[in-house]
């Protein structure tokens, strides 16, 4: 081919290989034509932007964490902290963890050996995934599923089997995730406090879920992002701390929920020896290292005293009580949530059959975006009506977003 035939144009042509349908079709972006779809995440954002509505549908705060940790942050950077920091995270920060492990559940951690620092929560779940399992392998989970499960397993080559929770108690089906699990079986992947639905696994449910681990000599990998945000006096108990269950088990968990700085991506994962070691494996070579200064500045909140830990939860419970109280004023038949950022309502008794559909017509109708919970279901049927709306919001943005929803008594 002459030079003069390698313009741009002629190269935008090219077919583009590789493992990213299979991706997005697991992760439910692959649309009816084969091409790729946005994430529902970013087309509620942008109906919010181009309507002006309420949004809440994204789960992050809309005010900041504690004005100690942002100068923390702000300190490491103009202290010219800005450089790589070590692979598996900073010493300060590895310490942190191992003795918040400690402090508030009685597990003793290596900081050395056995804590990974991550990018987020979202990189230590596909690091984990990725390493722990291989081609063919099962993975199973509670559905309705965060949607990085869907696309870490696919990454992984692996096959994703659901054990459904229903609305809106939302427990969990012991039998389903016995009969769940089979031959081919390596990993159980778990949530709790529990996103979308907001329910907090109670102890008897751990320890069915520890029952079959052991059973069938399976590695539980357990998102705990929300650890420290339940409500009306629910315990979270980590699944670590059941009996047995330290060697098998392989904590997850994030700054950016607990301390209001989703942006800065700095998680964690907490598991032996030999776990942590096959996880850094694939970490090192997905973002190597990350948020150098604000590692320390992570270090530092998670040492903030027990009155931060319960204000944060309280607050939340606030604007959970001020949601749930208006949808239910607006007719909608709502799950109260244990826990999380979240709380699922059911808009059949409006006569909205589809969630999505709604959620596609309520930045116009009412003025606020919410997330059709179907979007993380394999049985869609099972989430069709339903919506997932946030209320780790101002209470007067919860406020506002309430007076416009009984728009749809007028619909």
């Amino acid at each position: 081919m002459a030079d003069a035939d390698r313009t741009p144009a002629a190269a935008a042509t090219a077919p583009v290989r590789g493992r990213w349908r299979e991706i997005a079709r697991q992760s439910n972006l692959l649309g009816a034509d084969g091409t790729l779809a946005s994430t529902i995440f970013a087309e509620m954002s942008a109906l919010a932007a181009r309507t002006g509505a309420v949004n809440l549908g994204q789960g992050f705060p809309d005010t900041d964490g504690p004005r100690s940790i942002l100068d923390g942050a702000v300190a490491q950077i103009l202290g010219a902290n800005n450089q790589y920091p070590p692979g598996r995270g900073v010493p300060a920060l590895r310490r942190a963890v191992a003795e918040h492990q400690r402090r508030f559940y009685g597990l003793e951690v290596d900081p050395d050996t056995e804590v990974l620092v991550t990018a987020g929560a979202t990189e230590a779940i596909a690091a984990c995934v990725m390493a722990l399992v291989e081609p063919g392998d099962e993975v199973v989970t509670l559905e309705p599923y965060y949607d990085s499960y869907a696309a870490s397993v696919a990454l992984a080559g692996a096959v994703r089997r659901t054990v459904p929770l229903r609305f809106p108690d939302y427990r969990l089906d012991v039998d389903a995730l016995a009969a769940a699990v089979t031959p081919r079986t390596r990993l159980v992947l778990l949530n709790s406090p529990h996103n979308p639905t907001g329910h907090v696994l109670g102890r008897a449910e751990l320890e069915a879920v520890a029952r079959v681990a052991v059973e069938h000599d399976l590695l539980v990998v357990t998102d705990e992002v929300y650890e420290h945000l339940t409500f009306d006096g629910i315990e979270h108990v980590p699944l670590a701390t059941l009996p047995g269950m330290a060697g098998r088990v392989v904590t997850i968990s994030s700054a950016g929920k607990t301390f209001s700085v989703t942006g800065w991506k700095v998680g964690w994962v907490v598991a032996s020896k030999e776990v942590v070691d096959a996880v850094t494996t694939v970490k090192q070579f997905l973002t190597y290292v990350n948020a150098g200064p604000f590692q320390p500045a992570v270090a530092d909140a998670l040492a903030l005293g027990d009155d931060f830990y319960t204000g944060v939860a309280t607050r939340l419970q606030a604007g959970r009580d001020a949601l749930v109280e208006g949808l239910l004023d607006v007719g909608f038949t709502v799950s109260v949530p244990q826990g999380t950022y979240f709380v699922v309502a059911d808009a059949a008794p409006l006569g909205y059959a589809d969630g999505l559909t709604l959620c596609r017509e309520l930045p116009e109708r009412a003025g606020v975006v919410g997330v059709p919970v179907q979007v993380f279901h394999d049985d869609v049927e099972a989430g069709r009506s339903l919506v997932r709306f946030a209320f780790c919001k101002r209470p007067e943005v919860i406020a506002d977003a309430v007076a416009r929803l009984k728009a749809l008594h007028r619909g």
